[in-house]
């Protein structure tokens, strides 16, 4: 069963909003290794950010990027969606590092 994986690449001027397919069990979510093997198919090496497990930091210091965030898991059963209201209130309230 395909999963399209909808993400933001976000650079220091601008954010690019992508798209990639993983193939998972019916009735599952791409694990994290299947993500970070897919972003590392297209050229992000990537590892997990300790924060937050829909962020992907360059594993590379030299990266054009600053992360990456998932925002969405299609399964065309189940949607995971990034509630973005939700997340602009969480970072307003909590304290950055």
């Amino acid at each position: 069963m395909e999963c399209i994986v909808h993400f933001r690449v976000v650079h220091e001027q601008e954010t690019k909003e992508l798209r990639g397919l993983i193939l998972v069990e019916q009735g599952s979510q791409p694990s994290v290794q299947q993500i970070i093997d897919m972003l590392g198919h297209m050229g992000y090496e990537v590892r997990q950010d300790s924060a937050d497990e829909l962020v992907f930091r360059p594993a590379d210091a030299g990266a054009d990027y600053r992360y990456i965030r998932i925002t969405e898991l299609d399964t065309g059963e189940e949607v995971y969606r990034e509630d973005r209201h939700l997340r602009m209130l969480l970072e307003n309230l909590l304290p950055r590092h």
